[in-house]
């Protein structure tokens, strides 16, 4: 079985793949902690500037979490999933160095609030993005965190209970994607832009980011603990369960 996580370096710039195609490049907890190692071992390579994040295939950047690992959880280990997310987030807001999210296709649910987290968002027309998450029967914590404070209450209020995605022109409309380019362009010019930041001046560039995380951390902290109150309801009230066993049985057929 190939990798779920490729790693490799290209001139000064870090390049994580997410390698589940055949799954939509939706990610379980061995695929975070992969990641979250990656970014952290970039970051702290003198020899790199940068870093991109993709996926494999056509279709998706990735579905987000992958249903079938958190299927059976109960209040408590939401709680505990809960964590985990929160040292995955905090990894991406605490890098020194700037983040490209080459999209590929589809990103949604984890995966969306995953690209918003990064610096500058690189996609192509077929691109869908959003927070679908009440599908499942799982309430959003941290999505609408993050589209406040890029999008404002009343489109946060929207996506989040609509569950909709977005196509590529209305995200590049509303500033959530920088760049639209052919499909067969978007990691090129993913990487040229990664290249370009690379070569600023890396004290400003690390002192940049990390005053967007001070202003944003009192937030990131507050959807934390509202995430662990709020996942440990849904999960013991058995709805999660019950929507995504509906979800695979569609999918079935």
């Amino acid at each position: 079985m190939s990798e779920s996580v490729l790693v490799s370096t290209l001139r000064r710039v870090g390049v994580i793949t997410l390698n589940r195609p055949e799954r939509l490049n939706a990610w379980t907890t061995p695929m975070r902690e992969r990641i979250i190692e990656a970014l952290e071992r970039f970051d702290a390579d003198r020899d790199l500037g940068a870093i991109v994040m993709t996926g494999a295939g056509e279709r998706a950047f990735s579905a987000g979490q992958d249903l079938s690992e958190a299927h059976d959880f109960d209040g408590e280990r939401a709680v505990r999933w809960v964590r985990e997310w929160e040292r995955y987030y905090a990894t991406l807001r605490g890098l020194s160095k700037p983040l490209v999210i080459a999209l590929n296709g589809t990103a949604a649910g984890s995966a969306f609030q995953v690209a918003l987290l990064g610096d500058v968002r690189v996609g192509h027309p077929g691109v869908r993005m959003g927070q679908p998450e009440i599908n499942s029967g799982i309430p959003s914590t941290t999505g609408p965190w993050i589209m406040n404070a890029m999008l404002g209450m009343s489109r946060t209020i929207e996506l989040t209970l609509t569950g909709r995605l977005m196509d590529a022109a209305e995200c590049e409309r509303i500033g959530l994607l920088h760049h639209v380019v052919a499909q067969d362009q978007v990691f090129a010019r993913s990487i040229e832009i990664a290249e370009e930041l690379a070569a600023k001046p890396p004290v400003a560039m690390r002192l940049d980011k990390q005053r967007f995380r001070e202003m944003t951390e009192s937030g990131f902290r507050d959807c934390i603990e509202a995430g662990m109150r709020i996942q440990r309801e849904a999960y013991d009230s058995g709805e999660p369960a019950r929507m995504m066993e509906e979800f695979f049985r569609r999918r079935a057929k």
